[in-house]
């Protein structure tokens, strides 16, 4: 892993900010897209006095760059998946509450990054880490101790073919940003495109409607004996979670003439910890497939990390 240290004077930039910076930039960022890389350091390193550069090469050097930081602030510099994976580390060992995360989006997969209000230029994202504020959002949790920055789902049909719903974790602290029903609608829109920043859990083979209890904290909203055809699950505001269950009808009897065609019914609650159990099942918590598991439990955990975002003018 290469380290470069980096300095500015402080009269050459009278705007720039005290505190020094760990940037640490993704392989997969700097194989994709170096201009934007070298843009991303040369703007931080001007803007902040003792800027250290890592370049790890793998994930595992990566996780000992963030290790090792000691009281700088991190900043990230690559994908989705490098910022899924700086949480899921600060998470581990226990410091995201003392910890102020920076991301300069650069890489393939720049849905969440986007939803999440990060900007996806390199000079205007850098500036953000420079000049920006720390804004607390709600976090996932499973019981397996991983965490989900998007939303919960299970689409039916192998294709994943029906709605697809993401979650703005942005929007979960109380009182901040747009009326949260409409943030998440307009993530499920971005996130449909990207196929990002969500949990997909895959509901049997073919696409055959799944046997599964939904419970919100310890009640059941949808039990064994009713066929499943999509679960999302979506952080919603004040620390809650917004659950909407689609279930299958059952069918009219076969030469019923007139009958009508049974359509999903959505059924919904909220919460703060909800359970899915039943047959095995496979998940996808953002970018990560896991499982099979025959029961999982996310529970939201309200203002647990902090992001560094542009300033937002009143």
């Amino acid at each position: 892993m290469a380290e470069v240290a980096t300095s500015a004077s402080s009269s050459a930039n009278s705007s720039a900010r005290s505190d020094q910076l760990l940037v640490v930039v993704d392989p997969v960022a700097r194989r994709t897209d170096g201009e934007s890389v070298r843009i991303a350091k040369d703007v931080l390193s001007a803007g902040a006095a003792g800027t250290k550069v890592c370049l790890p090469d793998d994930a595992e050097e990566f996780a000992r760059a963030l290790g090792r930081r000691g009281s700088r602030r991190p900043v990230v510099v690559g994908d989705d998946r490098a910022l899924l994976r700086a949480v899921g580390l600060l998470h581990r060992r226990r410091e995201l509450a003392g910890c102020a995360l920076s991301v300069v989006p650069v890489g393939p997969a720049l849905g969440l990054a986007r939803s999440l209000g990060l900007p996806t230029g390199a000079v205007a994202a850098a500036r953000a880490v420079l000049d920006g504020a720390e804004r607390r959002m709600d976090l996932l949790v499973d019981d397996s101790d991983g965490v989900v920055l998007g939303a919960v789902g299970i689409p039916s049909g192998p294709s994943g073919g029906a709605r697809e719903h993401g979650g703005d974790v942005a929007r979960g602290e109380s009182g901040a940003g747009l009326p949260w029903l409409r943030t998440c609608q307009a993530l499920v829109r971005t996130l449909t495109a990207s196929r990002a920043g969500r949990v997909t859990v895959s509901p049997g083979a073919g696409g055959v409607p799944a046997r599964l209890r939904v419970e919100i904290d310890g009640a059941t909203l949808v039990d064994l004996d009713q066929p499943v055809e999509a679960v999302s699950l979506i952080p919603g505001p004040a620390g809650m979670a917004v659950v909407e269950v689609r279930t299958v009808p059952v069918a009219a009897e076969p030469g019923a003439k007139g009958a009508p065609v049974p359509v999903p019914v959505a059924l919904t609650g909220s919460g703060r910890a909800v359970t899915v159990s039943g047959a095995d099942f496979r998940y996808r918590a953002d970018a990560v497939v896991s499982g099979p598991v025959r029961t999982r439990t996310w529970t939201v955990r309200e203002g647990a990390w902090g992001l560094m975002l542009p300033v937002v003018p009143v």
